[in-house]
Parts: C-alpha cells; sequence; structure tokens
C-alpha cells in the first residue's frame, strides 16, 4: 500500500520546476545514504586491519600506544581514496536499484523523465566527489604518507622512546647495554637493574642496582640513571682486580644515542604531489627511471579520478535488472569491474614506470576501453526498447543457480535415504 501510494504520487507528478526538484532530493536522499554507509565501513574495515598490525608494530618497537592513533590518521587519507569511488558507485546502484524494484523508475520513465534527467543528481555527486579525491591524492596523501613514513623511523630509531624494552638487553650507543626486569608508575620506578659499559682504553663498567629511575638534565643529549642499593665493578687493564663498590645512591650519566635525521619528503612518488610529480618527470637533471615512475604515477591518480565520472552511467546500466527479477547480480558486477579496473592501472603503472610502455599509454589506454565498455552498456539500458545489459548474465546466472540448487537436492535427498 505504502508502495502504490509513492507510485500514484510520482504520476501525479508534472514537468514544473517545484516537482523536479522534489525528484531531485529524493534521489539525493537515496543516494546519500548507502553512499555514506559503504564509505565508512569500507574506511573503518581498512582501519581496523591496519590498526591491529600497527599496534603488534609498535608493541615490538616498544613504543607509546598513542602513535598508533596519529598513524592510522596520517592513513586515513588513502583510505578514503580508495572508498570514495567504492562509495559512490554503490550509492548510486543501490539508489537506482531501489526506485527499479518498486517500480518507480518505471512510473518516472512513463511520465517523461529520461535516464540522462535522472543523472543529474548522481553527476553532482560525482563531480563533488571527484574533486574531493583529486585534492586527496593529488595533495593530502603525499604530506600524510611522508608524516607516517616519518613515525615508522621514529618508533625504529628510538626517537620516540622506544628503545628500551622490559626484560631485553638493550643497547644504547654502541658502547653500552641496559637491562631492566619491572617498570612501575609508568617508567618512574625501574626494578632490577644492569648495565654493563665499555670505556675507552679496555676499560669497563658493570653495574647492579635493585631501583632506579631516570632524570632528565640541562643537556638534551644526556640523561641521569639514578641507581638505588646495587654495586659498581669497574675494570681496567692496569688494575690487578676489578675495584668493587657496594652504593646506596649512584648517580650515572648517560649519553643518548643520536637520532639520524629522517630524509626530506619525496623518497617515493606517494610522497609527491601531482605539480611536483610533473615537474620531476619533465626535469632533464632527473634520471630517466625515476623521470618514468613519477609520470606514471601522475597519469595513474589522474585516471583513477578520471573514471569516477563514469561511475553513474556505469552503476545505472548494473542497477536496473531484468523485468520479474530481483538479482543483485548487478551489484557484485560493479565491484568486481571497478577493483578489476583498479588493478588493471596499477599493472599498467609497473609497466609505464619501467619503460616498457610509455606512462600515458599505458595508463589511458585502459581507460578508453573501460569508458567504451561503460558508455556501451549504459547506451543499451538507455537508448534500446526494452535493453537489458546484463540480460544474458542475469540469465545465464539463473541455470547455473537452479543446476546447483538440483544438484545439493540430490545430494541432500541421497544423504537422507543412506542415513535413513
Amino acid at each position: 500500500m505504502v508502495k502504490q501510494r509513492r507510485i500514484v504520487k510520482i504520476k501525479n507528478m508534472g514537468g514544473d520546476l517545484t516537482n523536479l526538484k522534489l525528484i531531485d532530493r529524493y534521489l539525493a536522499r537515496l543516494i546519500a545514504v548507502p553512499l555514506m554507509a559503504t564509505l565508512t565501513i569500507a574506511a573503518m574495515l581498512l582501519v581496523l586491519d591496519k590498526m591491529l598490525r600497527l599496534f603488534d608494530f609498535v608493541a615490538r618497537e616498544g613504543g607509546p600506544v598513542d602513535v598508533v592513533w596519529k598513524m592510522l590518521a596520517n592513513m586515513l587519507p588513502e583510505y578514503l581514496s580508495l572508498g570514495i569511488p567504492i562509495g559512490l558507485m554503490l550509492g548510486i546502484l543501490l539508489a537506482f536499484r531501489k526506485i527499479a524494484l518498486s517500480s518507480e523508475l518505471d512510473v518516472l520513465r512513463a511520465v517523461g523523465y529520461s535516464y540522462g534527467r535522472l543523472l543529474r543528481v548522481p553527476y553532482m555527486y560525482a563531480v563533488g566527489l571527484a574533486l574531493l579525491n583529486l585534492a586527496i591524492v593529488g595533495f593530502i596523501q603525499p604530506y600524510s604518507r611522508y608524516a607516517y613514513e616519518g613515525l615508522r623511523f621514529e618508533l625504529r630509531s628510538g626517537a620516540l622512546g622506544a628503545s628500551i624494552k622490559i626484560g631485553e638487553f638493550t643497547e644504547l650507543g654502541k658502547h653500552m647495554t641496559l637491562r631492566i626486569e619491572q617498570s612501575r608508575d609508568q617508567g618512574r620506578d625501574l626494578r632490577g637493574i644492569f648495565l654493563m659499559a665499555d670505556g675507552k682504553d679496555g676499560k669497563t663498567l658493570a653495574v647492579t642496582a635493585e631501583r632506579g629511575t631516570f632524570l632528565a638534565t640541562d643537556d638534551p643529549d644526556t640523561i641521569i640513571l639514578r641507581l638505588k642499593n646495587g654495586r659498581l665493578v669497574h675494570g681496567n687493564p692496569h688494575y690487578r682486580a676489578p675495584r668493587v663498590l657496594a652504593f646506596e645512591s649512584h648517580d650515572l650519566p648517560i649519553d643518548l644515542p643520536k637520532v639520524e635525521t629522517f630524509r626530506h619528503r619525496g623518497g617515493r612518488d606517494l610522497e609527491l604531489t601531482m605539480p611536483e610529480l610533473v615537474r620531476v618527470g619533465h626535469d632533464p637533471k632527473t634520471d630517466l627511471q625515476t623521470r618514468r615512475q613519477s609520470l606514471a604515477n601522475f597519469h595513474f591518480r589522474l585516471v583513477e579520478v578520471a573514471m569516477m565520472m563514469l561511475l553513474p552511467l556505469l552503476a545505472v546500466a548494473l542497477a536496473v535488472p531484468p523485468k520479474r527479477s530481483s538479482s543483485a547480480l548487478g551489484v557484485f558486477l560493479s565491484i568486481i569491474i571497478v577493483v578489476t579496473y583498479h588493478k588493471v592501472n596499477e599493472y599498467a603503472e609497473a609497466l609505464g614506470s619501467i619503460g616498457t610502455v610509455p606512462p600515458w599509454v599505458a595508463l589511458w589506454l585502459p581507460f578508453i576501453a573501460f569508458s567504451g565498455l561503460i558508455v556501451w552498456i549504459y547506451h543499451i539500458l538507455a537508448h534500446h526498447p526494452g535493453g537489458q545489459p546484463i540480460g544474458a548474465l542475469e540469465r545465464l546466472f539463473a541455470i547455473i543457480s537452479g543446476k546447483l540448487r538440483s544438484f545439493a537436492a540430490r545430494v541432500r535427498a541421497k544423504l537422507q535415504k543412506d542415513h535413513g
């Protein structure tokens, strides 16, 4: 009854501007919900997968937990650049599939709304999201990727306080080894301390202590390890026997290892903005391999964004199932096509990077081929009476599904007979 009332309401709509705006708002609302849901779910799945690996990495390096959230925040632009095209595709597809299954699409077509007119709102989404994605992959992602790699470098080098691990022998520089049994009060109370240091001219220093704590000094390259209740063994080639000292409190200065400076941005193509990729790609002073890689990555980003302008056509063509069918084959095919195109572009980028094919040829030929396929299947739906681009696949899918169900029924009947 609700569906019938909605259809009657659409039938009563004329072609005036007010009703056109109502239809546009209706489509915009239908697209927005699955688009945002798909984008959020895709981003969260990628973040959760990365989060587990980052927690493992930070734990192995002994770094602070809060660095995980910083690293994930720097990965979000990359995940959004992957999720936005899929979200746009599924948002439009599910919206048009809904109005097709409820016969609202047939009513709209009957009162004079062409597919071209109905695509106005989807293309508003496509243009806005394409510009957003271009800003992400062209300018935001390079800086966030560089920040992410910088955090990884600082974790590995110990610049984030990740150099001392509880229960393990840790080297502080080239001539000092430290081991701590327990850490309490967030590292302010250390228990079971052993330290071994090699000095010049064969001198050695071995220290054990029950407790200790690190204290800052005015020199940022030096800290004080204040030890309590321990013994100090000082060795020297000139001593007949090592000197042993028992102490209640002893301050031991420790020179912090020097941390190397992280490289400049641009060590990888992903860390260059699109104008920088063009500049490097056409710089005669740069070696040929680097120029090819830069141009290949530039064209890769460009064709990925350009394909978003064809996704509304593909989504609508795959959203409308054949009559008397409610199969979701179009949803499955849309994901397959988008993922396949992305993988083809990655392979084409690799070919362009090594010089097998000029970068612009390697990336734009697949774009032209996929564009032709998309325009063709949309033309069949929009301009051929009764045209169904996936009708043959639907029939093949129905035949295969029927045979599988029949086979499963026979197997189930045979099992019941054997056990009966």
